[in-house]
């Protein structure tokens, strides 16, 4: 499985030890940067790794900032990206499970050794192929598509 991993400055530290434990585990890892604690713009970092999704180059996303929340929003807005900003194991469970994300974001501030289960728990969930989560990201892609009707 091929993982695209990138931050911003308020990231980095989690990237760079998150990078070393999935290299460890044998994922295929892909650093989109940012390479320090310079502070930079979250956004550049959410795109390239959204590209890097939707191109086909990588099978799922993992990004940080300093709460997750900004690179959260700006993966959202390249089409056919569900990203998940978790907080915990069962977010990361429910969100693959339920909702097929292929990002996941974290607070940058997060302790290691809890990104590290949530990250297992994220790349280790199948979607559940259920009927009603079909249909409810059927009508994401939809309204992404410019053909929702409600």
């Amino acid at each position: 499985m091929r993982i695209a991993v990138a931050s911003d400055h308020k990231g980095y530290h989690l990237k760079t030890t998150l990078i070393t434990y999935l290299k460890k585990k044998g994922y295929d890892v892909i650093d989109l940067g940012t390479d320090s604690v310079i502070s930079t713009d979250y956004p550049k970092y959410a795109f390239l790794l959204c590209e890097k999704i939707i191109n086909h180059e990588a099978d799922l996303g993992i990004i940080s900032c300093g709460t997750g929340i900004g690179v959260s929003i700006a993966c959202n807005k390249v089409k056919g990206i569900r990203c998940a900003k978790v907080d915990n194991i069962k977010e990361a469970r429910l969100t693959r499970s339920d909702n097929d994300a292929n990002v996941l974001a974290l607070n940058g501030n997060m302790f290691s050794y809890h990104a590290k289960d949530i990250v297992d728990v994220f790349l280790n969930t199948p979607f559940s192929n259920d009927e009603r989560h079909l249909r409810r990201l059927k009508m994401i892609t939809e309204y992404e598509e410019g053909n929702y009707d409600s």
